[in-house]
């Protein structure tokens, strides 16, 4: 396994091509704005060397017998997928922002077991190239970027319909040695700080759109792809020689736009190339994984939160207070409901095909249905719990300023025995997490990330089984429905 060190190394041999703010970027590793999603990556090898974490953060490989980071693992049991939500709580108290490397794991779990069953019906040999693929994966402990969602275009047309068909990722050659392949990913979490990428379909495919099944594997930093980086709301302030104004200076998250301008792929590294009719068994599968990791990490970053509006009361002096109270305890009762929708989707997972255990995809859903309303009320009532002065205080440069500096001191203090620093720090943690840089990863990446709450209603209304509950009120209630 890479050390944490390493891991940071390695990024550095990358040649990626990165557009940030208008301008090429030379060193994405150094760069400020960046820098911070880095680190929160870099803990998931950090943490994978202290004794104290080997049982979340490290796996046994089912292929080799060795020692394998966790996320480079593929679930061979109802205690692994608990042991990756436990992992993800962990990994969230520890840095308050999105580390990253959740996406990958979802999809090489989604992709193995998908390719399997398509091998077995259809004769193809995509699994044995996947398998060789993950074996790498694992030696070298890579990030691996899973990369699902594609522009979309006009939502209104199906990908063969649009106007422009760069709009989806699609072939747009087949040759001898490999593919060519063309489009964009949206949104992608995480893929600087990544060594591969897994690419997907974004949706299920019909015939007409079988160019648009595809599923392959190329280095992050392939010929043909760029990446134009997101904007997050105050990312400037990283810019800034402030400690206190970021709120989490050390770590955070990013979101980028991946550009696939005519990238060639071989043969070896393509896992789907036109077999639509298993699309949607893909999409399914890794958007169940998916989910069902929001039931980790937004749970430790939410305990972060929690434990940032505490520290709020106890600076503000209103701790006793019984309404602040039962506020904290509603933020505790919301969070631990959705990492029980977490732990409950695992221990209700079972095995596939291939081996690879798969989450009880109703409860996964039911977990995402919940990430997408609850973290909204958790920030909402540490917000309130902190005061308006979150978003109205000065900024460091004033707290240090030889004459001003004084006042903010003086009017600024709550407790008298905490500092206005202290109680400055507190209140820009909470801007960072309910309106900074960290709300991406935590309030809009609950609403959106592994699909918007439509997407999980569908799949709650499919697997729902209303039928067998009917039948169960029936024989309860004595109905006969024979023919009249």
């Amino acid at each position: 396994m890479k050390t944490a060190a390493q891991y940071e190394e390695s990024l550095r041999k990358l040649n990626l091509i990165v557009y940030l703010n208008g301008e090429l970027v030379e060193n994405p590793v150094d760069h400020p704005i960046i820098r911070p999603s880095m680190n929160s990556v870099k803990a998931t090898y950090a943490l994978a060397e202290e004794p104290e974490y080997e049982d979340l953060m490290t796996a046994t490989s089912h292929l080799t017998g060795e020692k394998i980071n966790r996320f480079c693992h593929l679930h061979q049991s109802t205690d692994d997928l608990v042991k990756k939500v436990k992992m993800q709580r962990l990994l969230g108290q520890k840095t308050a922002a999105c580390f990253q490397r959740c996406v990958g794991m979802d999809a090489i779990n989604a992709v193995d077991s998908v390719t399997f069953e398509m091998d077995r019906k259809l004769g193809t040999s995509y699994h044995q190239r996947f398998t060789k693929f993950l074996l790498k994966m694992q030696e070298e402990d890579w990030t691996v970027d899973g990369a699902m969602t594609d522009p979309k275009g006009d939502r209104s047309l199906t990908p063969s319909q649009q106007v422009d068909p760069d709009t989806y990722v699609h072939v747009v050659e087949k040759r001898q040695d490999g593919i060519v392949v063309r489009g964009a990913k949206a949104h992608q979490t995480g893929a600087l700080n990544s060594h591969w990428i897994l690419v997907m379909p974004t949706s299920t495919m019909r015939k007409e759109d079988a160019d648009y099944a595809v599923s392959f594997a190329a280095p992050a930093d392939a010929e043909g792809i760029f990446y134009v980086y997101g904007r997050q709301a105050s990312d400037t302030r990283k810019l800034e020689d402030s400690e206190i104004d970021v709120g989490n200076k050390q770590f955070g998250g990013h979101e980028v736009l991946m550009v696939l301008d005519n990238v060639f792929i071989p043969w070896e590294n393509v896992y789907m190339c036109g077999e639509y009719e298993f699309s949607g068994m893909l999409v399914e599968r890794f958007a169940g994984y998916h989910r069902q990791s929001y039931g980790g990490c937004k749970v430790g970053v939410g305990d972060v939160l929690i434990g940032a509006a505490a520290v709020a009361a106890d600076y503000n002096g209103t701790t006793k207070a019984a309404h602040i109270k039962d506020k904290l305890i509603e933020m505790v009762h919301l969070n631990e409901t959705l990492y029980a929708s977490g732990i409950a989707c695992s221990a209700e997972g079972h095995k596939t095909a291939s081996g690879t255990y798969l989450i009880n995809l109703l409860l996964a859903n039911v977990t995402k249905q919940n990430v997408t309303r609850f973290p909204y009320e958790i920030s909402r009532l540490a917000e309130d719990i902190a005061g308006g002065l979150m978003v109205t205080m000065p900024s460091e440069r004033d707290l240090r300023h030889p004459k001003i500096g004084k006042v903010v001191e003086k009017y600024f203090c709550g407790v008298s025995t905490v500092s206005t620093e202290n109680r400055m720090r507190i209140l820009r943690l909470i801007e960072n997490m309910t309106l900074g840089t960290a709300a991406v990863s935590y309030r809009t990446e609950s609403m959106h990330g592994a699909g918007s709450p439509q997407a999980q209603r569908i799949m709650i209304s499919r697997q729902g089984n209303l039928d067998h509950k009917k039948e169960l009120a029936k024989a309860i209630a004595g109905i006969n429905e024979e023919p009249l």
